[in-house]
């Protein structure tokens, strides 16, 4: 255990200089908030479609974790990384690396909260899912807490940026996800109090930009959009949905619209799809400008984040439907009714869908030319991560436990 008290005496920032770990390969990892392109597609070929007595997969381990967390576990290599919270007030920040092989536990590294840590009931200090690049790992607290660390464990950096903006925080509990977008980490911290977005060195932790946001509750998270020109950052407010240059923070262009403030943005080559309005599809001109394609209010999410993939957009609604629908025109293809309520983001991968409602009711859908639900697995414990996918197995976490899911 590290638990780096002192960084409460330097305001803002704590930079150690250790040996960053070797590069992996990003085939087959799941190395943020809707994998690595923040899509919410999987690349792998073969997941199990059930685990439970007749199905063809099985729970390979469980690991038990600490104090609480809503946040979603990441594969990276051969590590898979989640966080947690712990103690009376929460102020205890976990950052645990698991073997992904044999569950072991590999490392833990912990830190003291030097931001607001209430929460309410539901939400978790540790809300927003960590990220990384294959080299470093990123994790972000409700704290608005943003810890640095190589694949050993080593912390290289640590940035309290409460100390730069003390009124960042809400009643119920910050839960935007960090962005690495080559040497960039982006962090959204929209609330009541101060708001603003930034850009941090990934290397050194110090500030690259930042941007002053709207003052509202927003609990969004940045995404990237695959332009010609190379990855953009996606910023979605309640009023606006904006694009950014990674490094500089330069605004390219910006969309007017209602967004919603939990389903996230999400983006292929073709169209940015913004929860607006339902769903909003955006067609970016060769003016760098944005065009509504089309707009359709029955596919607006609820909680989870739209998805996107194999040229289909999914979404989970209130009722709770799942639709799927033609990502170029909009037209809803079918609609399948799922157990819910949910707020984990669910995942694809090739044919199959997967999805966790927030008692920890595990559906798998069969995709095609209509949606069926072909197998359940009762977790039974409330999770509101989303699953991860790598290697041919997937994750799910609760707050007290990590499962992976592997072939039989």
């Amino acid at each position: 255990m590290l638990a780096v008290r002192h960084a409460v005496l330097w305001p803002g920032f704590l930079s150690l200089v250790v040996c960053a770990g070797a590069l992996h390969e990003a085939s087959g990892d799941w190395r943020e908030f809707r994998g690595n392109e923040t899509a919410g597609e999987a690349a792998e070929a073969a997941l199990p479609t059930g685990w439970d007595e007749g199905g063809d997969g099985k729970i390979a381990w469980t690991v038990d974790l600490p104090g609480h967390g809503v946040s979603s576990p990441i594969v990276v290599g051969d590590l898979v990384v989640v966080t947690a919270s712990s103690g009376f007030k929460h102020d205890r920040l976990h950052v645990l690396a698991f073997d992904a092989a044999s569950g072991r536990r590999r490392w833990e590294r912990q830190i003291w909260a030097t931001g607001r840590t209430f929460c309410h009931p539901t939400m978790a200090v540790a809300a927003p899912t960590p990220a990384s690049d294959g080299r470093h790992i990123v994790a972000f607290y409700s704290s608005n807490d943003l810890l640095c660390l190589d694949l050993a464990g080593n912390v290289l950096w640590l940035r309290g940026l409460g100390y730069d903006s003390p009124t960042s925080a809400n009643d119920v509990g910050m839960a935007s996800s960090p962005l690495i977008i080559d040497d960039t980490v982006v962090v959204q911290v929209e609330n009541l109090g101060e708001s603003f977005a930034a850009g941090i060195d990934l290397d050194s932790g110090l500030s690259r930009w930042r941007q002053d946001r709207g003052r509202a509750m927003n609990w969004a998270s940045p995404a990237v959009y695959p332009s010609p020109g190379g990855p953009v950052v996606l910023l979605q407010s309640p009023g606006r949905l904006t694009a950014h240059e990674p490094r500089s923070g330069k605004q390219l262009w910006e969309h007017v619209a209602g967004c919603a403030v939990i389903p996230s943005v999400v983006a292929d080559s073709k169209h940015v799809y913004v929860p607006a309005g339902g769903l909003t599809a955006l067609t970016i001109s060769t003016d760098g400008k944005p065009q509504v394609a089309w707009q359709d209010n029955k596919l607006g999410p609820a909680n989870s984040s739209p998805i996107i993939a194999g040229g289909y957009v999914y979404t989970i609604n209130g009722a709770p439907a799942l639709s799927c629908a033609d990502a170029e025109t909009g037209d809803i293809l079918w609609r399948v009714r799922v157990t819910g309520p949910f707020w984990a983001t669910p995942l694809v991968a090739r044919d199959h869908l997967y999805c966790v409602n927030d008692k920890g009711l595990a559906q798998v859908v069969l995709l095609g030319t209509s949606g069926k639900v072909v197998s359940q697995f009762d977790f039974a414990e409330p999770i509101l991560a989303s699953p991860a996918a790598s290697d041919g197995a997937l994750y799910f976490r609760s707050d007290a436990h990590l499962w992976k899911i592997s072939r039989k």
